[in-house]
């Protein structure tokens, strides 16, 4: 073409020639692509089918999503039964407290609990008098209490959220658990997980075990199967799944969900470490080693100045995920806020589940933040 072309037309003619110069796909690849695209396609569709999505029963249950989440109207029969419920509590209250106390009575004099009607008896006089120390004051705030609390629950929804005093302090204290759940559990995986990668990875297992005879590499590849498959073997399971394993062996508290973070995370952590490593540039190990350098200080000088700003980045990140996933072992007594909130949602407190929500969502939020700033002030 003339170079006095216009550039347009020397452009579609540079496209031109360069399609006609690119290699031609084969058939077999065009047709390969063609079914694992069908492929694709039949998995969505089977999957959709398999889960039973269905968008329309968003629309239909709009008004019980509602309802679950404001609350409902509580009629007027409805107050009725609650507050005649209200009335019977002191003398219920009274009545229990009364079995209490004979049961304790009996059983510091050794004696067996009489049968009934006697014990009925005593019960019913004990209460009765356990119902005359109360001031007139007392009782009608124990039935307006009482009343408060079923209308509560009669009308359920999480909104407005509770925020007495005394509640939010329990929350936070409980909040504090589980965030040194989700640290400690943390800090051991990463902990864990580094000496886990520096065997997984190649190129870091080529330094600690160096050579090219027959035994080096088959040792070299055995420790390296078996570290990875171990590292599977701590990611296949959730945490959950983990905690429940635990609890059965060492008992409810909060070291079982630090050991059940701690598992799992050293597995996820040590899978991502070891990639990094693979993925790193070689001039600088090469640089470091050709001084002479041990393997220690060859991975300290070339190999961690490369995966630092990787490592905390998903530390951090990892930190910020056991903070929700140590409130949710708390529903299998791995102590922290979960716990309290498993005990709420059993009791159809769902105002004072709102309340932790809320305590959980700005606890992560804040970590976010303070995560960003740390990572902008390390890497």
């Amino acid at each position: 073409m003339s170079p006095d072309a216009p550039a347009g037309s020397r452009a579609e003619s540079t496209y031109a020639s360069a399609v006609a110069l690119r290699p031609r796909t084969p058939l077999w690849r065009r047709i390969l692509g063609l079914v694992l695209m069908l492929a694709c396609v039949a998995t969505l569709v089977a999957s959709w089918r398999a889960t039973k999505m269905d968008p329309g029963l968003l629309w239909s249950n709009r008004e019980k999503a509602a309802e679950f989440l404001l609350g409902r109207t509580v009629s007027d029969a409805d107050k009725a039964a609650a507050r005649a419920s209200a009335e019977r509590f002191p003398e219920m209250l009274a009545t229990e407290r009364a079995r209490e106390l004979i049961r304790g009575e009996y059983g510091a004099r050794g004696q067996p609990l009489p049968r009934e009607p006697q014990l009925g008896r005593e019960v019913r006089a004990r209460a009765e008098a356990l119902l005359g120390e109360k001031t007139p004051a007392e009782r009608s705030a124990e039935v307006e209490r009482e009343f408060a609390r079923q209308l509560a629950q009669m009308r359920g929804g999480f909104f407005p959220p509770e925020l007495g005093r005394k509640q939010l302090a329990t929350y936070l204290d409980a909040l504090v658990e589980t965030l040194a759940i989700a640290l400690w559990g943390t800090v051991l995986a990463v902990l864990g997980s580094i000496p886990l990668a520096l065997i997984a990875a190649r190129s870091t297992l080529a330094i600690l075990a160096p050579g090219e005879s027959t035994s080096h590499r088959v040792l070299r590849w055995l420790s390296r199967f078996v570290v990875r498959r171990f590292m599977d073997g701590c990611r296949g399971f959730n945490e959950f799944v983990l905690a429940l394993i635990i609890v059965a062996v060492i008992g409810l508290g909060p070291f079982t969900g630090v050991l059940a973070l701690f598992i799992h995370s050293m597995g996820i952590l040590g899978k991502v470490f070891s990639e990094a490593i693979d993925a790193m540039e070689p001039g600088p190990v090469e640089g470091v080693a050709s001084t002479g350098a041990s393997p220690l200080q060859i991975i300290s000088f070339a190999v961690v100045p490369q995966v630092m700003p990787m490592l905390v980045s998903n530390s951090l990140l990892r930190f910020e995920t056991n903070v929700r996933s140590a409130t949710i072992l708390g529903v299998v007594g791995a102590g922290g806020i979960g716990f309290l909130m498993s005990d709420k949602i059993n009791g159809y407190q769902y105002r004072e589940v709102c309340t932790m929500m809320i305590i959980v969502i700005v606890a992560v939020s804040l970590i976010d933040l303070a995560c960003t700033r740390l990572m902008r002030a390390v890497v």
